[in-house]
Formats: structure tokens, C-alpha cells, sequence
């Protein structure tokens, strides 16, 4: 009895024990469980037969227990179909369980049957594709009883659109005709005279008989200020003999100017007689004594003077002897001299206003556009005019690589190019290392790849084609490569691998090496290598625009099926 109770007791320990054990596992299979998030994803189209032009709308269905984000296709994936709209996700929660559903609507313009490829969808760090769907589109029937028919119409030359080159010529001219009417107007137009420049051109004689006039004309006797009037009176004669006989009669003293007169006369260059001199000194007294005497004549004597300058200006004029023909040719050459110095005026002043309306012009262009920019508008700068020229797009390889370039890539001869029997390669490019921007585009179709382990063939490793150009790189003399890597999709969805960072590359002067950047865009599809490597001098910022341009301009083509 005791060994049978002994038994029950070991049985029953062991059941424990056992039924211990199985509840930890699903106590750990649970704990698990409630770290693992669970996803469906399932995808439909609401009908496989359409029409040309007609749209199929694409669903796809996500169902997950967990918060986590979900990425959805966007752009052009359905090739061969396009995506016409996007629409947005419908949410819905049952129970524990969130379920999302987007719809796109796709269409196709050609007749036959496609298939609509695996979509990517992204759940946490997870990726799920859907399935790939077969679609006919159908032509539409025409009755052609009905509906006539018509010969192709001929092609037709279409002008090609011209360029507003014009209007910046006209522009141009017109600034420059401004330009040079303001400057006529101002210095090289014969301005109308004043009063006074009119008199300082007459000759001295007729100058000193216009002032007399202009002197009777004045109110000084009216009023008996014969001291402005002496004044006056004697600048008139001093200024004449000043200019025809004694070039420092203006200031010279009465006595002085006298003695020189009766000098002249003794010396015979001048004809005036004792009597013409005595005038001439007893006014030139006169008018001493009214201005620092405060000596008053009577106007009349006043007046008598002044017809006494005036007589005594015209035997002046008589008195002087007729110049030589040497005089007259000095008086011809300063004529000219004079000429020549008003032209030259007007040339410096015509230099000075041209200085300074392109100095304005060039700080106004610099304030609105930098004065970098207009500098190098202005000096040409080569990688300035390349990024602002016209720019070529085309295709470039077998399958099609197309890409906008500022100028055409020319291809390599096969020569250049290291390639084996088992790979056809065509490349084009534009400069070199050593310039200042380098363009490669490449394509190389293997024949044969081989098969891996498991008997299927071997795909082309996009790592390995690039740490292949980085070892080109460092062949040709570059160092201090610094290398990122990362996913790249072109704006039709062709995804690649890009490659890019900085490395000093060599000038072609030994021992010189320049800072530069580089990128290089791998693609691969069956036995189909693409490339297009960029390498340039990112310390010019014409040339950094440059290579954005053409990076954003890069698309995959892809054959079309026979």
C-alpha cells in the first residue's frame, strides 16, 4: 500500500512538473506574439477587360493589428499602364485590427494584353508586394460603312519657334540711342547763346561800344550815382586798351597807364596824338577823385566824358597799326586751339558721363542679379553659359538611357573602350577629369552571366560596378575619396543605386589636385549594366547647378516588347 501511494505521488510531481513547463512556453510564445506585428496584403481590379482609354481602378487592401506606417506606391510604377489618379486611403478599424484601402485609377492606350507588375508596400520596416494582374485592352470596333476614310495627310514644315534674341537687340539699341541723344543734348548740342556769351565772342571794339550803349541805357545819372557811373565809364576804356594796347592797363594806375600810353607813342606803335592822351588821363583822374575823393561833377560833365570815351575809343582803334599776316596767323591758331580745347572738353565730358552710366548700369544689375553674376555675364564664363545655353536631350545606348546635357555627348570609338567578347559596351561623354565637369553615360550588356550554386543565373551587383568606377578613380590619381550610398529613382521609377561624395581630384599639373565631387547612377536589368557617372569642380556654383539639372533630367527607357 505504501509503495503503490509512493508511486501515485512520483506520477503526480511529474504531471506537475510537465504541465509547469508547457505553460512557461506558451507564456513565451505569447510574450513574443505581442511584439510581432501581422500584416495582409491583398490586391483586386474591378474588371481584366477594358477598352483603349478606359480605366481600371487598382486596389489595394491592407490589414494590420499594430500602429505601424504604411507606405503606399506613388508615381508612375504601373508601367506599362499610367496612373492617372492617386486616391486617398480609407481608413477603418475592426476590432483590433486597422484596414486600409488605396485605389488608383490606371488606363492604357494601346491595344493588347498586359500585366500589371508587383507594387512595393512598405509596413514598418517590412516589405509586401501584391500580386501581378493580367489586363486585355480591347481596340473599338469602327463601321467603316459609315464612318469614311481618309488618306494620311502629308507631313508639313513647321517653322521652328524663334527665340526672343530680337527683342533683346531692340532693347539693347534702344538704350544706346537714349543713351547718346542724352549726351548730344547736354554737351555736343550748339546751345543757343545767352546775352552775355553773345558779347564776350564780339570783337574788343565792338564789345567796348555795345557797353557804352548798355552804360546810357542805365538809370546812374537818373539817380546821381556817379560813382558807379565813373566806374563803369573807366572799365570801359581801361578793358579796351587792355585787350588792343596794354595787356595791364586793367591794373595799372592812372599815372602808370598814362605813362605807358605816351611810351608807346614816342616808340611809334601807337598813332595817338597829345591831345587823345590828355582826354584819356584827365577822365581817368576825374573818375579817381568821384570814387575816393567823393568828388560830384555835374552830370552833364558827366556826360561829356562819356563822349569823350567814345571818340577817343575810335582813334584808339584808328591809332593801332594793321596786324601782320603773323598776327593774324596767331590769332587764326588760337582760334583753333580754342576750338580744339572746347572739343576736347566735350570728349572728356562725353567719356565721363559713358564711365558713369555703365558704372550706375552694372551696380543696378549687381544689386538685383549679384554682381558675381554680372560680372560673369559680362566676361563670358563658360560654365555660366553652358547651364543658361540650350540644352540637348536625347537617348543614349541600347536599352535608352535619356538625359538632358548642355551640350551632346559624343560617343567613344571601341578602341577607347576596354571591353571583352562577353560584353558589348557604348559609352558617351563630355570633358574629363581634368576639366571642370566630366559626363559618362554608359550601357553594357553581358551575353552570358553564368549561374550561381543553385543553378540560377547570376545577377549584375550594383556595388560592384561602382566600387569599380572608384577604383578608376583612384587609378587615375584621385585620393581621399569619401563615398555615400543610397537608393535612387528616376521621375519614370526606375530604381537604381546612387553613389556619391567628395575626393580630391589631379589638375593634370603634377603634384596639384583639386577639390570635386562626384555621382554615380547604376542600373541594372537582366543582363543590362547602365551608368551615367558625373564628376566636377563643386567650387563653382554654375557647375553645381548644372549637375542637379542633369540628375533630375535622367530616365530609363525601356524597349518595347515584340
Amino acid at each position: 500500500m505504501k509503495v503503490k501511494t509512493s508511486v501515485m505521488r512520483h506520477k503526480m510531481r511529474k504531471s506537475k512538473g510537465f504541465g509547469l513547463s508547457f505553460s512557461v512556453i506558451l507564456s513565451a510564445l505569447f510574450f513574443l506574439c505581442s511584439f510581432l506585428s501581422f500584416a495582409q496584403v491583398t490586391s483586386s481590379i474591378d474588371t481584366t477587360k477594358i477598352r483603349i482609354g478606359e480605366q481600371i481602378t487598382f486596389k489595394v487592401k491592407v490589414e494590420v493589428d499594430s500602429t505601424d506606417l504604411v507606405v503606399f506606391p506613388e508615381g508612375q510604377t504601373f508601367m506599362p499602364f499610367e496612373m492617372i489618379e492617386s486616391y486617398k486611403i480609407d481608413t477603418t478599424k475592426n476590432n483590433s485590427k486597422f484596414q486600409l484601402i488605396k485605389e488608383y485609377a490606371l488606363t492604357q492606350f494601346d491595344s493588347g494584353a498586359y500585366t500589371i507588375p508587383k507594387q512595393k508596400i512598405f509596413v514598418g520596416d517590412k516589405i509586401f508586394y501584391t500580386d501581378s494582374l493580367r489586363v486585355e485592352v480591347q481596340t473599338i470596333a469602327v463601321d467603316t460603312t459609315k464612318q469614311k476614310l481618309f488618306d494620311i495627310k502629308p507631313m508639313i514644315a513647321v517653322e521652328k519657334s524663334s527665340s526672343k534674341w530680337w527683342l533683346y537687340v531692340l532693347i539693347g539699341l534702344l538704350a544706346l540711342a537714349l543713351i547718346g541723344f542724352v549726351l548730344y543734348w547736354f554737351i555736343w548740342r550748339k546751345k543757343p547763346l545767352t546775352e552775355e556769351e553773345e558779347i564776350a565772342l564780339l570783337p574788343p571794339y565792338d564789345r567796348a561800344k555795345m557797353a557804352l550803349k548798355k552804360l546810357d541805357e542805365s538809370d546812374y545819372l537818373q539817380k546821381e550815382e556817379l560813382k558807379d557811373y565813373y566806374s563803369e565809364l573807366t572799365f570801359i576804356i581801361r578793358k579796351y586798351l587792355d585787350e588792343k594796347v596794354y595787356d595791364r592797363a586793367l591794373e595799372s594806375t592812372t599815372d602808370e597807364l598814362v605813362g605807358r600810353l605816351n611810351m608807346l607813342r614816342d616808340a611809334n606803335q601807337i598813332e595817338l596824338s597829345n591831345n587823345d592822351i590828355k582826354n584819356i588821363e584827365t577822365i581817368l583822374k576825374r573818375a579817381d577823385l568821384v570814387k575816393f575823393a567823393k568828388s560830384a561833377p555835374d552830370v552833364e560833365l558827366a556826360k561829356l566824358d562819356r563822349n569823350t570815351i567814345d571818340i577817343e575809343i575810335d582813334q584808339v582803334k584808328e591809332a593801332l597799326p594793321e596786324p601782320t599776316e603773323e598776327e593774324k596767323l596767331l590769332d587764326e591758331q588760337y582760334r583753333d586751339e580754342q576750338e580744339h580745347k572746347q572739343k576736347r572738353k566735350k570728349i572728356w565730358l562725353t567719356i565721363a558721363a559713358g564711365l558713369l552710366i555703365l558704372i550706375a548700369t552694372f551696380v543696378g544689375f549687381g544689386v538685383k542679379y549679384g554682381f558675381k553674376y554680372v560680372v560673369d555675364t559680362i566676361i563670358g564664363e563658360e560654365s555660366k553659359e553652358l547651364l543658361e545655353g540650350d540644352w540637348v536631350r536625347s537617348d543614349y545606348g541600347v536599352p535608352p538611357i535619356m538625359i538632358s546635357t548642355p551640350v551632346v555627348l559624343e560617343r567613344l570609338e571601341k578602341k577607347d573602350i576596354d571591353s571583352t567578347q562577353q560584353v558589348k559596351m557604348t559609352m558617351f561623354s563630355y570633358g574629363d577629369l581634368n576639366t571642370d565637369m566630366n559626363i559618362l553615360v554608359s550601357t553594357s550588356k553581358y551575353k552570358d552571366l553564368g549561374k550561381n550554386a543553385e543553378g540560377e543565373p547570376n545577377k549584375i551587383d550594383l556595388n560592384l560596378a561602382i566600387e569599380g568606377n572608384l577604383k578608376m578613380y583612384e587609378n587615375n590619381g584621385a585620393k581621399n575619396l569619401i563615398v555615400k550610398r543610397e537608393q535612387f529613382i528616376t521621375p519614370n521609377a526606375a530604381e537604381g543605386l546612387k553613389a556619391y561624395g567628395t575626393a580630391q581630384f589631379p589638375t593634370g599639373e603634377e603634384g596639384e589636385f583639386r577639390e570635386g565631387e562626384y555621382v554615380i547612377l547604376a542600373f541594372t536589368s537582366e543582363n543590362v549594366l547602365q551608368q551615367i557617372v558625373l564628376v566636377w569642380n563643386n567650387q563653382n556654383e554654375y557647375t553645381n547647378q548644372t549637375i542637379d539639372r542633369i540628375i533630375d533630367s535622367v530616365e530609363l527607357k525601356k524597349l518595347e516588347e515584340e
